[in-house]
């Protein structure tokens, strides 16, 4: 599988894995089947793995720290992400996790991007992924964070990535415009747009593609099926965008998009990994994947064959830009 390079060494895989399903989203992953997605994966040539703590409250990234360690680490990227730490919460211990996750509420997230809160949060990672250095850090979802995140958040990544333990850096997020600020203002070296730069959704092409582009900071699409409008032939007339229920004219438009898919021989999903990586500041392509059987398919549709009259048939139609 093709790489692309990331500023500061990272190489990762055109498309790579990512692992919130490892941390139960939504409902229970076995240990086997998180172990099995990520053997399938490496068969078929992916090197690049994306989990957070926020995902399952520690449980993904210690699951995919354990597989990845029967594996050569200079052989692959792992991405993680710092900004909610993980605090004890025995007095909620007895029931789930309410932030979309099947795991017991053991813990709480806390928002804290300081430069203490974001050392803690690396530390904590290190230790669930069993490694002693990370290829990329993200800030995650500072959103309602601006101030204390291009400050302090950003600073003590770059600490970390002096001292060798990161390799880059940036932020990762559900909206591209403070992704574009960060590339604007800060040191980073990628980010990762989820939901922004899709077939349905392309806000990333008009603030953040072209700086990061310019400034030669490396874009991750992650969310390239949104929520699962895009990852079947044809949308359920109860699909989600954005984990919401999808609105008629946007089902609407992704039918549209599929028959001119079908009249090239090709799939709605295939569509929508290839489209990201069209663009040059992209560097991969994040698919969630539960099982082996959903990395086989996702790794299928990465390789299928997208001829070029596809696209121009697409912008012919007012379909994508």
């Amino acid at each position: 599988m093709k790489r692309r390079t990331v500023k500061h060494g990272p190489q990762p895989t055109e498309l790579g894995l990512g692992a919130a399903q490892f941390g139960n989203l939504y409902r229970e992953t076995t240990d086997d089947e998180a172990l099995a997605a990520v053997d399938r994966a490496w068969d078929r040539g992916i090197r690049y793995f994306d989990t957070a703590p926020h995902y399952g409250l520690g449980l993904s990234e210690r699951r995919l720290g354990a597989a990845l360690a029967r594996y050569d680490r200079d052989d692959y990227v792992v991405s993680t992400k710092v900004g909610r730490l993980l605090v004890p919460s025995p007095e909620t211990a007895h029931r789930l996790d309410d932030g979309g996750f099947a795991v017991p509420a053991a813990t709480r997230r806390e928002w804290d991007f300081s430069r203490d809160g974001i050392l803690r949060s690396f530390e904590g990672s290190l230790q669930r992924l069993g490694l002693d250095r990370v290829d990329i850090v993200y800030l995650h979802d500072p959103d309602d964070h601006w101030a204390a995140a291009s400050t302090t958040g950003i600073d003590a990544l770059v600490e970390l990535r002096e001292q060798g333990l990161v390799g880059a850096i940036g932020a990762g997020m559900n909206q591209s415009a403070m992704l574009a600020e960060f590339v604007r203002r800060c040191d980073v070296d990628v980010v990762m747009v989820a939901g922004r730069y899709t077939l349905l959704d392309d806000d990333a092409a008009h603030d953040l593609l072209p700086v990061a582009l310019e400034r030669g900071v490396g874009v991750v699409a992650a969310a390239v099926y949104n929520s699962g409008l895009l990852s079947s032939a044809r949308p359920a007339a109860d699909a989600r965008f954005d984990y919401e229920q999808a609105p008629a004219e946007l089902v609407a438009r992704a039918n549209s998009i599929a028959d001119v898919c079908e009249r090239h021989g090709v799939t709605l999903p295939e569509a929508a990994v290839a489209y990201p990586l069209r663009h040059p500041a992209v560097v991969s392509v994040v698919v969630g994947s539960r099982t082996a059987t959903q990395v086989e398919s996702n790794v299928d549709r990465y390789g299928a064959h997208i001829p070029e009259q596809l696209w121009t048939d697409l912008r012919a139609d007012g379909l994508v830009a």
